[in-house]
């Protein structure tokens, strides 16, 4: 048999059930930070509404 058969593209499997339970970091700041932003954004809305609707 020739290395080429045994090739696997997606390399060893045992790296990935390692870490099958947990995000990336990246993903997980990322997330924080479109929560806050969102929060943030939503926060405005509601404040100018509020003002909006008492002029």
């Amino acid at each position: 048999m020739s290395d080429s058969e045994n090739f696997d593209p997606l390399g060893s499997k045992k790296k990935y059930e390692a870490q099958e339970g947990r995000f990336p970091r990246g993903v997980v700041i990322r997330l924080v930070a479109y929560l806050v932003a969102g929060h943030v954004f939503a926060a405005f809305l509601y404040l100018l509404f509020e003002v909006a609707g008492k002029g």
